[in-house]
């Protein structure tokens, strides 16, 4: 392992590479967050059939999430990511030029989205395994703050850019296909460059586990299998998950499908608009990621009644997301719940990777992602459903009194108020 004992952490070469190549990866992802939405809403005009492909690409990811994580733990994180980023790059450029040159149609979007998902479900427990093997203990917090506070910044900027990228080409001439079918296919492009330095910097990193993967005993089946015990004997972390789960079913799906309906039937600047309004809410989730520390010292690390007051909160704000009918007032709002989002997440992030053991870290956190993203495909093909029957603000009026009452109610449950508590004799003074 190679790194630096002292000093900053970009003093570590193979940190660089990673934060290097992450940051212009993380970036690009933004433009096919935003492009596909647009993508589907332009080819159907059916907010069912985007719940339908944010469940194709949900549901591969949620089910190889757990055999992700378990893999990862046997080999080199490295040598996984690069396989998953390299399958996630030849999909996303697929995509670009189906919708170039106007061969684009739905079953073709499903089948990528599915492709995309099957990959990503690698990628996850991968990238969140690489750290520690990079960067020595004592500077594992300064790395994963960069790290998150990164992918953060890339939420702020890059769907406003996604936006105008897929705006610009709104009167471009194409021959066949979707609206706005020259800047979407530019945004794909744009994420498929993007994977290059990934790759690149990817392939200049060496781990220890590259030659000398861990020894392991059982198949990847038992692997999983064990990884799901010691998750569930751990109280209050089976509690947090518990709940991550309950508030996806809720709120998950809502937020996936109806933003991009928001944008595209009620709000003035399209394609634009829904960038502007991602946008908003990465920068509140940089600017609490910023005030995470500062808060969970407020309140003496009592990270689950922090998160719990917190969630309480937002559920409101969504409900008043229902009544938006302007680009910026929608942006000022998603940028309040954004900050919150980001004080609750950077905190909650940092006491899982310190309470998990390293051997166990890709099946904690590949646990962690299956249980929203198992439960996202099901939020997001009832949430457009739904906006068959009921209209876009009974919608997000019922997903956020959902998530208050949720929130609230949980703060009668000991296991999730204890996450991050000091101990009794810590608590004086």
């Amino acid at each position: 392992m190679q790194t630096a004992t002292q000093g900053s952490v970009l003093a570590n070469r193979n940190f660089r590479l990673l934060f290097g190549g992450s940051t212009v990866s993380a970036l690009g992802d933004q433009f096919t967050l935003v492009a596909l939405p647009w993508l589907v809403l332009k080819l159907t005009g059916d907010p069912a059939a985007l719940g339908l492909v944010l469940a194709a690409m949900a549901l591969p990811r949620a089910i190889f999430m757990l055999i992700g994580g378990a893999v990862v733990d046997r080999m080199s994180p490295r040598r996984v990511l690069l396989a998953a980023r390299g399958a996630n790059a030849l999909l996303v450029s697929l995509l670009a030029l189906l919708v170039w040159s106007g061969s684009i149609n739905m079953p073709m979007v499903y089948a990528i989205a599915l492709g995309i998902g099957l990959s990503t479900a690698f990628a996850y427990p991968a990238s969140s395994s690489i750290l520690p093997q990079l960067m020595e203990p004592t500077q594992l917090a300064s790395a994963n703050a960069l790290i998150m506070g990164m992918r953060q910044l890339s939420v702020f900027v890059g769907p406003l850019l996604a936006g105008l990228v897929i705006g610009s080409g709104a009167h471009a001439a194409v021959a066949r296909g979707p609206a706005d079918a020259h800047g979407l296919g530019l945004a794909f492009g744009i994420d498929a460059v993007s994977f290059l330095a990934s790759l690149g910097s990817l392939m200049m990193i060496r781990l220890h586990t590259d030659d000398h993967p861990r020894r392991t005993q059982g198949s990847v089946l038992a692997a999983v299998a064990e990884g799901v015990r010691e998750v569930w004997a751990d109280v209050p972390l089976r509690a947090f998950i518990l709940y991550i789960g309950a508030v996806t079913v809720f709120v998950g799906g809502p937020i996936q499908v109806g933003l991009p309906v928001l944008a595209d039937t009620r709000l003035d600047l399209g394609a634009a608009s829904l960038g502007i309004l991602m946008t908003a809410n990465g920068g509140g989730m940089v600017l609490g990621g910023f005030l995470s520390k500062l808060a969970t010292r407020l309140i003496r690390g009592r990270l689950g009644l922090m998160v719990l007051c917190i969630d309480s909160v937002a559920g409101l704000g969504l409900v008043m997301l229902g009544w938006v009918h302007s680009t910026w007032s929608g942006a000022v709002l998603l940028a309040a719940t954004g900050v919150l989002a980001g004080i609750a997440q950077i905190a909650i992030i940092s006491w899982i990777q310190q309470r998990v053991s390293r051997e166990m870290m890709g099946r904690t956190m590949s646990l962690l992602m299956f249980t929203f993203m198992g439960l996202g495909p099901v939020s997001a093909a009832l949430a457009g459903t739904l906006l068959k029957i009921i209209s876009l603000p009974a919608l997000f009026a019922g997903s956020g009194l959902a998530l208050t009452v949720i929130a609230l109610g949980c703060l009668s449950n000991a296991a999730l108020r204890s996450i991050g508590a000091p101990k009794p004799d810590e608590a004086v003074g």
